[in-house]
């Protein structure tokens, strides 16, 4: 027997008397297309005054629109027993804060120890069918927020509203020294690196890429950065603080440029500044790289809503670590 998940309703308004159900659809309750032509073969998908109808029929005033799409879930993905903490969650979506380290979908290679793993475990000990919808992703290493879409629906709505620029994402991190200007655009287009085409580099053939910066806290030898996504790259943050000269405390691919330097001197200030920045890096272990703040608009509740995630241990660990000593310097 086909299940369903729990119906989006529209009600038609006197202006919309006599549209078209189509357009109410498309125009009213943002159906993608893709979406309407799924709908259109499902038994119970698409239905006016709980009738099953063409979209090609007239509506009238006070009619109730309702779709209804099927239960699914991720059969490829292997349920575990991972934890991790709840944000938010209704029957439309699910927001997590997800702990460094872990990677968000299976990929070959790694087909468990995933968020995703996680997540379907949990859905199943509630006897609740989804597929693993992430609207976003974030790299490994990388913690905080990111939502799941529990349904095509709003998955296709907040994909929607990325493309359009009004998802708010916010980072914070902490970096090797202080960027100047202490507040700005990093307007770098990025791209693949043609030497390893793993790493991402700022080049003019890249695609456009842009990442607005304001310090919120000055170090001796480093900084804490908060970051706005305006376009969404691989690697974005990564690849543009380490192109102002300021690369993350911790990461091991976009490396401070002593590291390189240091390969061909042997200065003593040089080495110096490699023994601090080592010290640094080898503190956390990972990019200090945090997502804690996401939002936007609910795309069933039509509400804005906002999402936080404190700064995990290690990174607290860090920025105590950084301020030991000497006084600092906040915005």
């Amino acid at each position: 027997m086909t299940t369903y998940y729990p119906p989006i309703a529209y009600t038609v308004s006197a202006e919309e008397d006599g549209m078209l159900l189509k357009t109410i659809l498309q125009k009213r309750m943002d159906v993608s297309r893709k979406l309407l032509s799924r709908l259109k073969l499902t038994e119970r998908g698409i239905t006016l005054n709980g009738e099953r109808v063409y979209i090609s029929v007239h509506v009238r005033a006070g009619d109730l629109v309702e779709i209804r799409m099927e239960t699914e879930t991720s059969e490829d993905i292997l349920p575990q027993p991972i934890p991790f903490p709840i944000l938010y969650e209704d029957e439309h979506l699910l927001v997590v804060s997800k702990p460094a380290g872990m990677i968000v979908h299976p990929t070959h290679g790694h087909y468990t120890d995933t968020l995703a793993n996680g997540v379907v475990h949990y859905w199943a000990q509630k006897n609740e069918r989804y597929r693993f919808r992430p609207v976003h992703r974030l790299d490994q290493e990388t913690s905080g927020v990111l939502a799941i879409a529990k349904n095509p629906y709003s998955h296709q709505h907040i994909s929607e509203q990325m493309l359009a620029g009004t998802v708010d994402k916010r980072y914070i991190a902490l970096v090797h020294g202080v960027p100047a200007p202490e507040r700005g655009d990093i307007d770098g287009p990025i791209d693949r690196d043609p030497g390893e085409p793993h790493r991402r580099i700022v080049t003019p053939d890249g695609y456009p890429s842009l990442t607005r910066y304001e310090v919120k806290e000055r170090y001796p030898y480093a900084s804490k950065v908060e970051l706005k996504l305006l376009t969404g790259r691989t690697h974005q943050i990564r690849v543009h603080m380490t192109s102002i000269g300021n690369p993350l405390i911790g990461d091991g691919m976009y490396r401070h440029p002593v590291y390189e330097a240091a390969d061909s001197s042997s200065a003593s200030a040089l080495a110096a500044e490699l023994t601090r920045v080592a010290a640094l890096d080898a503190a956390i272990g990972r990019q200090a790289l945090h997502a804690a703040r996401l939002s936007f608009t609910h795309p069933i509740f039509r509400r804005d809503m906002t999402f936080e995630a404190p700064l995990p241990p290690d990174m607290e660990e860090l920025e105590a670590r950084l301020r030991q000593g000497q006084e600092t310097t906040q915005n």
